[in-house]
């Protein structure tokens, strides 16, 4: 169940000013070692900590293929890769530097297989949150595009 709350966009410069929008509550953030639990706990052989230490040395192994400059797909999950926040543009190409015109490098991930948009929108359910719903602290929160 993915419990909502909605939001008034306060942004005069926005299109969507003063409208309402419903964004995801989080109630918790499952760390690297939460998700070897869980894992553990499914009819696996391998115990919490084999299961965690795969998957510390799987994402130290993706970060360092995307800093080679490829991509990481892991069917059912995601494509990730890398893309550049730029500045500003230029007009002539002799100008351009990585210093002045590139602010830095972010991590993309789209969805893929069974977590595109198309199959978690017929199994999602939503239910608005109550006031007794207690959200996620701002630094377990993902924030909103």
């Amino acid at each position: 169940m993915i419990l909502y709350v909605l939001k008034k966009n306060n942004n005069q410069h926005s299109v969507a000013f003063g409208k309402y929008f419903a964004y995801p509550v989080i109630e918790e953030t499952v760390t690297l070692e939460g998700l070897a639990e869980h894992m553990a706990n499914h009819n696996t052989p391998f115990s919490k900590g084999a299961i965690k230490g795969l998957l510390t040395d799987m994402v130290g192994c993706i970060k360092e293929l995307l800093l080679e400059g490829k991509n990481v797909k892991i069917a059912d999950l995601a494509i990730f890769s890398l893309g550049i926040k730029n500045n500003k543009g230029v007009l002539d190409p002799e100008t351009f530097t990585v210093s002045k015109n590139i602010k830095g490098v972010k991590l993309r991930a789209r969805a893929t297989g069974e977590l595109i948009a198309k199959s978690l929108n017929l199994e999602a359910s939503l239910k608005k949150a109550s006031a007794t719903t207690k959200p996620a602290t701002p630094d377990e929160e993902d924030p909103q595009p």
